[in-house]
Order: structure tokens, then C-alpha cells, then sequence
């Protein structure tokens, strides 16, 4: 905590996600994942207030675990958690009455999707009803679709009404695109979903991770196999691989980089006010574990990474991600412009600023590239062009 604290100056927003996790003070022994009830409620509480005393409320916002529906995060059940997260929210608030109690962070498919049943949903709308007065601001992880945004947060904020009142909604992690968003993929991937590649979770430690030992052997092998496979899969599965073809490479960064800005402005077209994109960069310069599913699934998603020196180099979603930071310096709200007769026209006023940002919608893949268009009002409809975040 204090690397970070020292690292950090007052201008930057901190968020902590705190876990129950530990070989002897959780009733389910790891010293990785996933989190449960402690042995020592009133032990456990004492250290998390201890914890935000020691910030000096330097800390904006405490997160009391993380997407806890998931079996991988929390291994025990919503009552459970609802107990947890009152303890959790007494502690921070004793420590720093200003401090803000994040609700576990909420899995895409909760909100994405209200006509199927879904065990995660379920989890939520428990947790938000009988856990209301236990938290000040619910996390929403948007991944997917990111045109499905809207209707997430439409969806949050009535389970929320519903449970009492409306919270502040903040998008806590969020990233793409993701290769779920191409199920014309997974018949690719039979062998190495049939392995299930998730499980391994279940049973890691720290010391796993520190040697490499992140993944089971029936799923190495078969994403070895997938990586023999590399030069006959399609372009769309090879550019989520580690070492892929050029092409495939800088598609995914084209795409990225377009993602990070298209899932900002809707999310903030929605009233969302705080968004934090996962992940920032790995977390050593060694390379990732390359037959790995979560690899698959999330490694291209820093925005950091190394060279051949260790040194840290930016990537262009990082690139994206500056500039649309800088374009929404001073806006108020991000508000949408309607097209009459253009429904697949995206064109967005960053108010507050002499910017607009549009775009049209495009399933992937698009016969041709779809570049973002930034357009200074006040230079008379000069736009510049963005295209993989240059």
C-alpha cells in the first residue's frame, strides 16, 4: 500500500479492492482466490480499519471483493457476502468517514440480458436489496458488446431503485474487445474449452504464479495445440495469441484502440462519471504464461507492456486513451446527437469542450475501416482522424 501511496499525489483518485483471501485467516485456506467468510470477523475488521486509518484518507474508494457471484472470487454464498460487506463497510467508514464502499464488482451478463435466468443475477439482486445500506457506489464490469452499455446501466440503476434507491454507478473495469465477442470463433476452440481452462483457479497459489505454474496439463497441452494451429486459424482468434502475424496484431490494436474510446462515450453518454479500464500493464516484465485461457482471454488488454530491455512502452490503445482523456478535459456530459434516419450514426457532443467524436456502427469484420472522427467545433468542422489511437 505505501508503494502506491508513494507513488501517488492528491490529484489522483486511489480505489482498493480488498479480498478476504488467506491460507489461515479465511474458512477456505489460499493465499490466492478465491475469497471467504474469516475465521476472526471481528479480527479481519480491525485490520481493514486499521488499513484505511494508515491511508489518511489518501483512498477514495474501498471494494469491499471482487465480482464475489463468480465461484472463482467467492466461494461462499450471498448471505454470506451480505454479512462481509456490512463488517467491511463499519471498518472503512470508522477509518475514514469519507472513504467510499465499492459494492463487489457486477459481471457483464447480470444486466446484459434480463429475459434468461442467470445464477449471477440472482446473486446481485440478493446482495443489492439485503446489503443497501452497506455500500455507497456499485461497480459495473461492461465487458462485450460495447453497445450493450447502455442497457447494462439502464438495468442497473432499476435493480437498484427497486432495492431502495438509486447508488452512484462507476464502471470498474471494462476492456475489448473480448473474444467472446466472436462466437463464430469457438468452434476453434472445442479442445481447449472441453479442458474447462477456468478451473485451475480454484487451486492456485502465489507461489504457483511466481513459477509459472498457472495452468493445468490437459489445458496447456491443448492450447499448445491451438498455438500449432496459429498459422491456419482466421485472422479474428490469431490476434488475441501471443508472437501472432503482423496484421493480426495491428487489427487488434486498431480495434482496441477504438473500443477503449467507442465503450467511454457511451458509458459516459449514460451519466457514468468514473470509468477505469483494466488492465494498466502486467504485473512483472517476465512474459506472461502463453498456454494459458486467460491469457487468451485478457492479456492484450494492458495498455503497458515491456521491450526487449524491460523498459515499459505504450501501446496505441494507450495512445486512445490519452487523447480521448485529454479531448474530455473540462466536458460536463457526454450527450448524444441524434441522426435522422441513421441509426447506425454515432455522433456524441463532449459538452463543456469544443469536441464531438462519431463514428458508424460496423459489425466486425467491416469491408472497410471505420475511423473515429474528432471534430473541433470552434475550427469551423475540421476533423482529425483517429485510427489505431494515432
Amino acid at each position: 500500500m505505501d508503494a502506491v501511496l508513494e507513488q501517488s499525489d492528491e490529484d489522483t483518485e486511489l480505489w482498493f479492492t480488498i479480498t478476504a483471501s488467506s491460507p489461515w485467516g479465511s474458512t477456505r485456506a489460499t493465499d490466492f482466490l478465491p475469497a471467504s467468510v474469516p475465521h476472526n470477523p471481528d479480527g479481519y475488521a480491525a485490520m481493514v480499519r486499521t488499513l484505511v486509518e494508515h491511508c489518511g484518507g489518501r483512498v477514495r474508494y474501498w471494494q469491499c471483493e471482487n465480482e464475489p457471484s463468480s465461484g472463482l472470487f467467492w466461494a461462499d454464498s450471498a448471505d454470506d457476502y451480505v454479512r462481509h460487506l456490512a463488517r467491511f463497510r463499519a471498518a472503512v467508514k470508522a477509518g475514514d468517514p469519507a472513504g467510499q464502499v465499492v459494492l463487489g464488482g457486477c459481471v457483464p451478463g447480470v444486466f446484459a440480458n434480463m429475459d434468461e435466468p442467470d445464477s449471477e443475477r440472482e446473486f446481485f439482486l440478493h446482495v443489492i436489496h439485503a446489503g443497501h445500506d452497506s455500500y455507497d457506489v456499485f461497480d459495473l464490469h461492461p465487458y462485450g458488446d460495447p453497445y450493450l452499455v447502455p442497457g447494462m446501466v439502464a438495468n442497473a440503476r432499476a435493480a437498484l431503485r427497486a432495492a431502495g434507491g438509486e447508488k452512484p454507478v462507476v464502471v470498474g473495469e471494462y476492456n475489448g474487445p473480448l473474444l467472446v465477442e466472436f462466437p463464430e470463433l469457438f468452434s476453434e476452440l472445442t479442445d481447449v474449452l472441453a479442458t474447462e481452462p477456468l478451473r485451475p483457479w480454484h487451486a492456485l497459489t502465489v507461489a504457483d504464479f511466481r513459477s509459472g505454474q498457472t495452468v493445468m496439463t490437459e489445458s496447456r497441452t491443448a492450447m499448445e495445440r491451438l498455438y500449432e494451429r496459429m498459422p491456419e486459424l482466421p485472422p479474428a482468434l490469431q490476434m488475441f495469441m501471443l508472437d501472432c502475424p503482423p496484421e493480426a496484431e495491428a487489427e487488434r490494436h486498431r480495434l482496441n484502440a477504438d473500443d477503449i474510446v467507442i465503450r467511454n462515450v457511451l458509458a459516459l453518454s449514460c451519466g457514468i462519471d468514473r470509468t477505469f479500464c483494466w488492465q494498466l500493464g502486467p504485473d512483472t516484465p517476465e512474459p506472461a504464461e502463453r498456454f494459458s485461457f486467460l491469457g487468451l482471454l485478457f492479456l492484450k488488454f494492458a495498455l503497458f507492456g515491456y521491450d526487449n530491455q524491460q523498459q515499459p512502452v505504450g501501446y496505441p490503445c494507450a495512445s486512445a486513451f490519452a487523447e480521448l482523456s485529454l479531448r474530455l478535459d473540462g466536458a460536463k456530459a457526454v450527450e448524444r446527437i441524434p441522426v435522422p434516419d441513421r441509426p447506425d450514426a454515432y455522433i456524441f457532443d463532449l459538452v463543456g469542450t469544443e469536441w464531438q467524436v462519431g463514428w458508424l456502427r460496423r459489425e466486425y469484420p467491416a469491408a472497410e475501416p471505420n475511423p473515429l472522427v474528432w471534430n473541433n467545433t470552434a475550427l469551423g468542422s475540421r476533423p482529425s482522424y483517429m485510427r489505431g489511437g494515432h
